[in-house]
């Protein structure tokens, strides 16, 4: 590949970077991973002879795909081994807001709550419909990414429809009313305020805690308002406000050392779920600014 041809074809890959990697990231779940396939995708594409591709972008597209499902499919085979699940990241954002690149992805990210639903899907299932409900990709293409026919490509996307629609939260985009909510929660916790825990907090709040956060005592789900804000009432004295990849949440970092992370998902100025993460090797893919 000459130098001339070479710059050419990066120049071509970079105006699809963006669109690959919000691809990558809602197949994945984690900005660093989503990077991942996308400089794979790089890789073969700087291997391929692409002359006679018409449809560039939709070619990486396809590429993304193929490598974000085997990357799922390896990802499941580890947690079948280990029993543990797979904690979605949010998109990753400066705290001072200087990416443009990622406050774009950020603006089109998906929930945490939709992402947690994702992470429920078979792999091949989790594909088909991002590719189709997310990206707009017919099945005819989708099929032979996922190796099965249109059909059964459709039947795919249609389970993993209904799973979402049945499950998922529409998170709240703005970052004031989002800081607000959590300030709120954390005032009344330190205060040991029940009544102001339940005012932002939704009827039907879910507290859910990883496998490291739950061998330090942590429960590892809790469900309703009034058993989360037992959980928390006169507690979390010891929390401070953070950005968690450029969302408002809270960090318990003693020395300054992030020990546990407890992620938000803010729906209509209520709390509708709270993450709490605890394993170091996630916190160490956290963005956090305390």
């Amino acid at each position: 590949m000459s130098v001339d041809h070479g710059e050419w074809l990066a120049e071509r890959f970079e105006s699809h970077r963006t669109h690959l990697r919000a691809v990558a990231y809602r197949m994945l779940g984690s900005p660093s991973e989503a990077e991942d396939a996308v400089q794979e995708a790089w890789l073969r594409l700087s291997r391929s002879r692409t002359s006679g591709v018409d449809n560039l972008g939709g070619w990486l597209t396809t590429v993304v795909a193929r490598v974000c499902l085997d990357m799922l499919r390896s990802r499941k085979a580890r947690r079948e081994e280990s029993l543990e699940a797979h904690a979605p990241e949010k998109i990753v954002s400066d705290a001072d807001g200087t990416d443009p690149e990622h406050e774009v992805l950020l603006a089109e990210s998906v929930g945490l709550a939709l992402l947690v639903v994702l992470e429920t899907l078979a792999p091949a299932e989790r594909v088909a419909f991002v590719l189709h409900d997310m990206f707009a990709v017919p099945f005819d293409e989708i099929a032979p990414i996922v190796g099965r026919s249109p059909a059964a490509a459709r039947q795919l996307a249609s389970r993993a429809r209904r799973r979402v629609q049945g499950t998922a939260t529409v998170p709240d985009a703005d970052p004031s009313l989002q800081r607000a909510v959590v300030d709120a929660f954390l005032a009344a916790s330190r205060g040991g305020n029940f009544d102001a825990l339940l005012a932002v907090l939704d009827p039907d709040v879910v507290l859910r805690a990883d496998p490291a956060a739950v061998r330090t005592g942590a429960p590892r789900e809790v469900r309703g308002a009034a058993a989360v804000a037992n959980t928390f009432s006169g507690r979390a004295r010891a929390a401070q406000p953070a950005l968690v990849n450029g969302a408002p949440g809270l960090v318990w970092a003693p020395g300054g050392r992030p020990r546990v992370v407890f992620g938000f998902t803010i729906s209509h100025g209520k709390i509708v779920e709270i993450d709490m993460v605890a394993d170091p090797d996630r916190l160490r893919h956290l963005d956090l600014s305390i």
